[in-house]
């Protein structure tokens, strides 16, 4: 049976100062008993590949898989003026995340601008692709994985990205289900119904194997009617984890789960216990 690895995004609270960074914080995960860390690089890519073979070595020692949380500041649907920019900071999380030992590269798709999604993934699954054929020819293998998003002006609802994981090998989804629980405003996908919708559609788009390497996001959220507000501790939201892990366990699925929670060891080290066997 498929299980998943519990883990944080971004270094635990309780990472001591010494030896501190990204370093310290996957000694922290595995004195936790927790397994997966995904490296926060959200404002920049600022790592030396001396830092990023010391992230690479202690991972390998702790037994701790590696993600990259690449810059916030990426949007395939940018200007032409804008996309290099946009395009370099996908494209360095991967060159250093790679470095570090990194499987899996997650960032935020960007926005519709206002636009139908349809002419907007137009746009963005061609630039998509030539990224990940970049990193190919370089001997690159990390999957690029466009993030389901918390707001319905973004490019990134669950159909979005299975559309860029289905036109590109080495695309496959970062399913944010507090997001896709917030993106709609009303209170939906909250429900152990709905959960097993999204795998089954999941499945049928990318393959049932696909769910056995899921990379998953998971807090608790507050919203409003337009979507994300912000994250909350899993216990103090509505969100229905017993139901998503009941879908998860029915569905064979397996991969990481990582929490993004304001109490985000606390909550990993909850989901993990609560997790059914």
């Amino acid at each position: 049976m498929p299980d998943f690895r519990f883990g944080t995004v971004g270094a635990p609270i309780s990472t001591p100062a010494k030896p501190g960074g990204s370093v310290g914080a996957i000694i922290r995960l595995a004195e936790l008993g927790l397994s997966a860390l995904e490296l926060g690089w959200v404002q920049a890519v600022r790592v030396t590949e001396a830092t990023c073979a010391a992230i690479r070595v202690e991972a390998q020692k702790q037994n701790i898989t590696l993600s990259v949380h690449a810059p916030y500041f990426i949007n395939l649907n940018a200007s032409d003026e804008e996309w290099p920019k946009s395009r370099k900071r996908l494209m360095d999380a991967a060159y250093y995340g790679n470095l570090a030992g990194a499987t899996d590269i997650v960032f935020h798709p960007g926005s519709y601008f206002g636009a139908n999604p349809a002419d907007v993934l137009a746009v963005a699954i061609p630039r998509l692709a030539g990224c990940v054929d970049e990193l190919r020819a370089a001997g690159n293998p990390v999957i690029l994985r466009p993030e389901t998003m918390g707001k319905s002006a973004m490019l990134g609802s669950l159909e979005d990205t299975l559309e860029m994981s289905r036109h590109i090998q080495g695309v496959l989804p970062c399913l944010d289900f507090a997001h896709l629980h917030a993106r709609a405003g009303d209170g939906s996908v909250n429900s152990y119904d709905e959960f097993a919708h999204i795998l089954q559609v999941y499945a049928q788009s990318l393959g049932e194997s696909a769910l056995q390497s899921l990379h998953i996001h998971l807090s608790g959220i507050e919203y409003t009617t337009k979507g994300e507000k912000n994250h909350l501790p899993i216990r103090e939201s509505d969100f229905q984890i017993t139901g998503l892990f009941k879908a998860l366990r029915g569905h064979h699925c397996g991969g990481r789960i990582l929490c993004e929670s304001p109490v985000m060891e606390e909550d990993a080290l909850y989901m993990k216990e609560i997790y059914p066997e």
